[in-house]
């Protein structure tokens, strides 16, 4: 329930700065919201969410984006909101690849007359941007990822054990992607515990509800409410992800095959030629600073800005993250445009 940002968040029921869409792409219905600047769009901003999170993630981001003068396109993922949540099974799990969210990106920007893009990530919504990049290179504009940074394809296929030899405080992925951690999610009071457990609740001596080694769902009960959202954004947030379930945005984290056979026709060692700001979250257990090292080597024209936060710094350090985002805009993407 952060108070630091200047203008007040996107109001998720009744807000006259956004309107609410619904879209086919590529034969699925996607939700989004559009935000219309006054006067003719500088350019337009595409903002892509990641878990545990919703279009709504970015309610600090889009005012100020609109202040700016650009036009705002905050999706719900695949599985998450408003948007379609196919199953896997009967469908496959190539819907929820970041080459089908790319090819979604692609098909909406494309439906807009959009020649190109401004794209905003975090969490898996950070991945998501730069494979917009490698798979469409000549729609993107700049890109700007909070907490995620750029990682290439893989040169060979891991399984999750040794991946996470790499990787170590990724070993909560584990969790996210069983079938036990989906079914423990069927209720509404479940959901809100989740949230909770993510978003500040902490149990009378300290106790967590998940950490990088996995989901500790025997503390949810002896949490304290959270202060870092307010009662009536998580009720958002739960009522959304109630609507169908944990099944499609767990799936997220199922499609790593399906990631690795669709970028074997990637280079590992493409680069990313468009202005690129990594925003880092200083405090974030799970995309530490140490895995941004050697992100240059991939991406000539980075600029590295950072944030005393946790994960979820566009919701719990928006004014600091803001100011990076518009100066950085300001600067060298909306400047360049002569």
């Amino acid at each position: 329930m952060p108070t630091d940002s200047s203008e007040p968040p996107i109001d998720p029921y009744k807000d006259n700065r956004v309107s609410h869409q619904q879209v086919q792409l590529n034969g699925r219905s996607y939700h989004y919201v559009l935000g219309i600047p006054d006067g003719e769009p500088r350019g337009t901003v595409f903002l892509v969410h990641g878990f545990q999170d919703l279009w709504y993630g970015w309610r600090h981001q889009i005012p100020a984006l609109l202040i700016l003068g650009l036009r705002v396109v905050a999706i719900d993922c695949l599985g998450y909101g408003g948007t379609e949540a196919p199953r896997v099974p009967p469908e496959t799990m190539d819907l929820y690849g970041f080459k089908r969210c790319a090819d979604d990106i692609a098909e909406l920007a494309k439906q807009m007359h959009l020649s190109n893009i401004i794209l905003g990530g975090h969490d898996w919504g950070g991945m998501i941007v730069s494979r917009v990049y490698l798979y469409h290179p000549n729609l993107v504009k700049g890109i700007f990822s909070l907490g995620t940074p750029y990682l290439p394809p893989d040169r060979e296929w891991l399984d999750f054990d040794a991946m996470i030899v790499e990787k170590p405080t990724f070993e909560y992925q584990r969790n996210f992607g069983s079938q036990d951690f989906e079914d423990h999610l069927q209720s509404k009071d479940a959901i809100h515990d989740f949230f909770n457990a993510t978003f500040g609740g902490r149990g009378p001596n300290g106790e967590l509800g998940f950490s990088t080694k996995g989901v500790l769902v025997e503390n949810w009960k002896i949490l304290e409410e959270g202060t870092q959202l307010s009662k009536k954004e998580i009720e958002y947030y739960v009522d959304q992800y109630a609507r169908n379930g944990l099944h499609g945005p767990l799936n997220w984290y199922r499609n790593r095959r399906q990631n690795y056979e669709d970028e074997e026709s990637l280079s590992p060692t493409s680069t990313i030629q468009v202005p690129y700001l990594f925003v880092q979250s200083l405090k974030d257990p799970f995309l530490p600073p140490s895995m941004s090292e050697g992100m240059e080597r991939y991406i000539p024209n980075l600029r590295r800005r950072e944030v005393d936060s946790g994960h979820f710094c566009h919701v719990l350090c928006p004014l600091v993250v803001n100011q990076h985002i518009v100066e950085w805009l300001k600067e060298v993407v909306i400047s360049s445009d002569g």
